[in-house]
């Protein structure tokens, strides 16, 4: 087994370019990507659909000019962002399942004029509203009716710039705007990300340095497209790597998804464990025995998790670390050094600093820099004019340490602790406890205000008998603090999650905040 050496040199390309490199080392015939229609394509099918489509869409906008991209995870999806690509329009990835008010503020912020999206998909997912109400601020277009208007000359032409694609294909440089994000929004309102084409680029060649695939591996990626997770790791990292993926367009289908993944032969999977938990609870033995491993992120990996998989499977579960300002992988465990509770060691060519935080000692919050950490923050003045991190760093706003082997173990996000009587403590680690005693069930802790001790600590969960004295007999048993075990119990029928699977925090703040009394 010969791990690839991270070559800063390779990361110095335009995203497009990057996608004919690998069809260059690894033949243009070789079948790259397939989705539910069950039509595989190759490389120089996506070189050519991207030509074909391109030709007709760069008439949408001006070159540089962000186009909004609603489309579900496919071939389709990836044909449009090469598309817009090789003609120098900049994707811009919209999350669907983020509401209209959030989607129009998001095109509002980074001036996006155009829509890309299909019909099929917005009947099938019953987003007419959302279309109706987005048209108030962009047009729209449906690719089908795109595609209806290329021509059989078209397609000649396509052909031919397929056969010679540098003499037609967009000078981009490597530090040019490729293409455009927006965060999760877990602990407030999202953020539009603008990330390089070398940005995109390095953060697969990092990735594919830290971890080693063999060259037959399938990777199956249910994960949105519109997540820099499912975009990056999930999409880009196997097609530009030349390892053979298999695209689904909803992580939410817990039962078709383990079939598909023995029929296709998968080897490696991408999830978060949310997901991967409900595809393991579904699944007959056999149906994930094929994985070699799973790339798990997005939200701390469960032990109960762990165990199924391994138990059940036989498979074993890596738990990484990112954010869409790192394209977004900062780090992830390997097979041969695979901690538990930790999520593996940087990526090489990340640098990383702690700032010290008053009241959590040997820790600090996290600010990490390299060749995939993002151009900036977009200003929000209707273009992709950005806020720089300052000397190229970036606040992560997590709380970390490292181990003595320089792996990564995260405590929580800077504003996921609370202060109580003058201690800091972690909401993440009160909701490992809570799963530890409950882990059939999804939990969140939140804090509210308490004039007595500064601010108390509020549990949302989703199991019906939770009660608190079992609560806290548990949580002293496994030697945690009195201080930070909730003492208030929400019920819910369904926590709040967002597309990506991630527990919603603001939602879930606003809860607590409703059926809470006043702060005692």
């Amino acid at each position: 087994m010969t791990k690839l050496r991270f070559d800063p040199q390779r990361t110095r390309i335009s995203m497009f370019d990057a996608l004919l490199r690998a069809r260059r080392e690894n033949g243009g015939a070789t079948k790259i990507a397939e989705d539910i229609d069950r039509k595989p394509v190759s490389y120089d099918d996506i070189v050519r659909a991207s030509f074909a489509l391109g030709a007709k869409i760069k008439k949408l906008a001006k070159r540089g000019e962000p186009v909004g991209v609603l489309l579900p995870t496919g071939v389709g999806a990836v044909v449009t962002v090469f598309a817009l690509h090789a003609f120098g329009r900049v994707p811009a990835m919209l999350n669907f399942t983020a509401g209209p008010a959030n989607l129009k503020n998001a095109c509002e912020a980074a001036g996006v004029r155009t829509i890309l999206t299909a019909r099929r998909f917005v009947e099938n997912g019953k987003l007419e509203g959302l279309i109706a109400q987005v048209e108030t601020h962009a047009r729209v277009i449906y690719l089908e009716d795109v595609r209806t208007r290329i021509s059989v000359f078209d397609k000649l032409g396509a052909a031919l710039a397929a056969a010679f694609p540098k003499w037609v294909r967009a000078r981009v440089r490597p530090d040019d705007a490729g293409v455009l994000l927006f965060t999760s929004g877990t602990l407030g309102s999202p953020r539009g990300v603008l990330l390089s084409n070398a940005n995109v680029v390095a953060n697969v060649e990092q990735a594919a340095s830290h971890l080693y695939f063999e060259p037959d591996w399938i990777f199956f990626n249910p994960l949105p497209i519109f997540h820099c997770f499912g975009l990056t790791a999930g999409t880009l990292l196997p097609i530009l790597i030349g390892r053979k993926v298999f695209l689904y367009p909803t992580p939410l289908h817990f039962r078709p998804i383990p079939k598909l993944i023995a029929e296709c032969g998968a080897n490696v999977l991408f999830a978060t464990d949310t997901f991967a938990a409900q595809y393991g609870r579904a699944a007959e033995p056999a149906d994930l025995r094929g994985l070699r491993f799973a790339v798990l992120g997005a939200e701390r990996v469960k032990d109960e998790t762990r165990a199924l998989y391994e138990q059940k499977f036989g498979v074993m579960l890596l738990e990484g670390y990112g954010a869409t300002e790192a394209a977004p992988i900062l780090a992830v465990n390997q097979p041969s050094a695979n901690v538990v509770g930790s999520v593996g060691r940087l990526l090489p060519g990340v640098e990383a600093r702690l700032a010290p935080v008053d009241g959590i000692p040997g820790a600090g919050r996290l600010f990490v820099r390299g060749p995939n950490i993002m151009l900036g923050y977009i200003t929000g003045l209707g273009g992709l004019a950005v806020e720089t991190p300052e000397d190229g760093w970036h606040d992560t706003g997590d709380v970390v340490r490292f181990d003595d082997n320089g792996n990564v173990v995260i405590l929580g996000r800077i504003k996921r602790f609370a202060k109580i009587g003058g201690e800091m403590v972690s909401l993440t680690a009160a909701e490992n406890v809570v799963s530890g005693l409950w882990p059939e069930c999804r939990h969140a802790v939140v804090s509210l205000p308490c004039h007595r001790k500064g601010e108390k600590l509020v549990l949302v969960t989703e199991n019906d008998t939770a009660d608190v004295s079992q609560l806290v007999k548990f949580a002293l048993n496994q030697g945690a603090p009195e201080i930070a075990i909730p003492k208030r119990i929400l019920k819910v029928s369904v926590l709040p999650v967002l597309g990506t699977g991630k527990t919603d925090y603001g939602a879930v703040q606003r809860i607590a905040d409703a059926e809470t009394p006043e702060a005692a």
